[in-house]
């Protein structure tokens, strides 16, 4: 199974630290945020990884050359041409000829946890796209979605949780979506609505890291840890 990090943001609540340092090279504990994903996902056997880049993105390609000093092997997906960006999804739909046709991780360069990749490596697939979520955080107590039976369904006044930033697809999830600017929130309304997507809930370590406060309490809780 492959590896897709979503690096290409330009992470505007987090000026001015990312006027002059792309968001995933932000330090946790001393070490950039997306180091610690390319550990953790070498750590559970995902050493094919996909990184898409544009903000500052030669930075990243300066910091992480090829991948070999952590383990992996590294390709990336350069959006840096696209004026406005691609978003998620859109990203994802660009790197698809770098994931091959298996189903493959995804995770957001810009949350810090201990999520067990591994346990995605080792999960059937019963749909096309697996969501992983979080109790909901300070910063977001409304939260995004609930579930019913294992699936992931429109957010109701029982129970919500908040997208964890990490995912499960089969490339038939983007089946027949032409290039372009596209949002993952806008697929994943759609699969809800034919009841076509699940869901798991964590509820270990994990820090959403969107703001210059998010990275100080990430780096305080570290300390304690």
């Amino acid at each position: 199974m492959k590896a897709m990090i979503l690096a290409a943001g330009r992470g505007e609540r987090m000026r001015p630290l990312t006027d002059t340092i792309p968001k995933p090279l932000l330090k946790v504990a001393g070490k950039p945020l997306i180091v610690h994903h390319l550990q953790r996902l070498a750590q559970a056997g995902l050493t094919e990884i996909v990184i898409n880049v544009a903000h500052l993105g030669e930075q990243i390609k300066n910091t992480l050359h090829d991948g070999h000093a952590y383990g992996v092997h590294i390709e990336y997906s350069d959006e840096s041409a696209h004026v406005g960006g691609l978003e998620t999804a859109g990203g994802i739909i660009q790197a698809l000829p770098l994931l091959g046709n298996d189903p493959f991780l995804v995770v957001n360069a810009d949350v810090f946890t201990d999520y067990p990749f591994a346990q995605l490596t080792t999960r059937t697939m019963q749909q096309t796209a697996h969501l992983v979520l979080v109790p909901n955080p300070i910063q977001h107590p409304q939260g995004d979605f609930s579930m019913e039976a294992g699936l992931l369904v429109e957010k109701n006044t029982h129970k919500s949780y908040t997208v964890a930033g990490i995912s499960l697809y089969h490339p038939a999830f983007f089946a027949g979506l032409l290039p372009g600017k596209r949002r993952l929130a806008v697929l994943w309304e759609s699969a809800i609505a034919r009841r076509e997507m699940t869901a798991e809930v964590y509820e270990g370590m994990w820090h959403d890291i969107g703001t210059p406060e998010r990275l100080k309490e990430a780096n305080e809780r570290v300390l304690i840890l």
